[in-house]
């Protein structure tokens, strides 16, 4: 697939019925709900000042937590996962985006806003991320996205569309990936290498991301299984190497 930005993955002509999504119970979101679902997380998120310039953090691993992230790219906001629970003094840091029964645990500066999900947040203060995603606009404006914009960063690195996407397709050139595969993503999100191989390549291949949570540990699920060599062995047949996927440091 072409494509200059990674919003080009979430276009109105790439919706269709194919699986683009499995979680951790095993359900199935097809390529049609996650576009339109990214679409309404971004304009949700623009209610809490997400845009370009500001990092999201995003803690968890499960759906809504990578719905949060396109959400962010789409306005080219910066996504940082897991991010540590001191953020007082970073300036660039916007919203926080996290279970509800774990935002207390995080310091922000001052106006950063909190974004939670699951159960419906008790204080007045917290936007509720679930809600908010049935209620938005179910589309979303042209985009004209700059390839040098950021779109992830562990704290250290940070890392653009181009770059993302340059090395997105390197892992496809190394792996055999095609449409309909299933890549188990069994690294940390918050290494920026694990979104590449484990959403990014999926989403140019047409194959299907799988979240696999704590509980499905051991159990094969996919075709490919996205982790370290150094880590323990996966039961997926093959394996996407994190130190064979090249993401160069923007800054």
């Amino acid at each position: 697939m072409n494509v200059g930005t990674v919003d080009d993955l979430l276009t109105r002509e790439l919706r269709d019925d194919r699986i683009a999504l499995v979680d951790a119970t095993g359900r199935e979101y097809d390529y049609h709900w996650l576009c339109t679902t990214a679409w309404k997380a971004g304009n949700f998120l623009r209610h809490s000042g997400v845009r370009e310039g500001v990092t999201v953090g995003v803690v968890g691993d499960g759906p809504l937590a990578l719905l949060a992230c396109l959400g962010t790219t789409l306005l080219e906001g910066t996504t940082r996962f897991d991010p540590p629970t001191d953020l007082a003094d970073e300036d660039d840091f916007r919203t926080l985006v996290a279970p509800v029964d774990r935002l207390e645990s995080y310091d922000l500066p001052q106006g950063a806003q909190r974004v939670g999900y699951g159960d419906k947040p008790d204080a007045p203060d917290v936007h509720h991320f679930d809600a908010g995603l049935w209620s938005e606009n179910p589309s979303f404006p042209p985009l004209a996205i700059d390839p040098d914009t950021a779109i992830l960063t562990d704290g250290e690195r940070t890392v653009t569309h181009g770059q993302v996407l340059e090395a997105a397709h390197g892992v496809l050139e190394g792996t055999d990936l095609g449409a309909d595969d299933r890549v188990v993503v069994r690294g940390p999100l918050s290494d920026p290498r694990t979104v590449v191989a484990g959403v990014i390549a999926p989403l140019l291949a047409k194959a299907v991301i799988v979240l696999p949570g704590d509980a499905n540990d051991g159990e094969e699920l996919g075709d490919y299984a996205v982790s370290s060599e150094s880590d323990a062995p996966v039961p997926e047949p093959g394996r996407i190497d994190l130190e064979s996927v090249s993401v160069s440091r923007s800054h």
